[in-house]
């Protein structure tokens, strides 16, 4: 199944508290559940400005079917080609 990278533009998302983190994780957590197993929320990193996710999900559109149930913004979406690291190098 597809990988993507999720751009979410949310200003203050740096000054977010654990509880306002944890309300968005349940609400996001919700979403999926009703959405059903092809959809998988597998990490996120929060920047001051942005949040970028990263899902398994079959389609863009069901990428974006999450973000308008969850009221959260997917300002771009891109598909994972691959993944390189360390030892690539090697």
């Amino acid at each position: 199944m597809p990988k993507f990278l999720i751009e979410r533009e949310i200003p203050g998302a740096g000054q977010l508290s654990s509880a306002e983190l944890q309300g968005i994780s349940q609400k996001s957590c919700s979403v999926l559940n009703k959405m059903g197993p092809t959809i998988q929320w597998l990490e996120s990193y929060i920047t001051d400005d942005k949040v970028y996710c990263i899902y398994i999900a079959p389609d863009e559109e069901t990428i974006r079917q999450h973000a308008e149930q969850g009221g959260f913004p997917a300002n771009r979406i891109a598909q994972i080609k691959t993944m390189i690291d360390p030892t690539t190098a090697e």
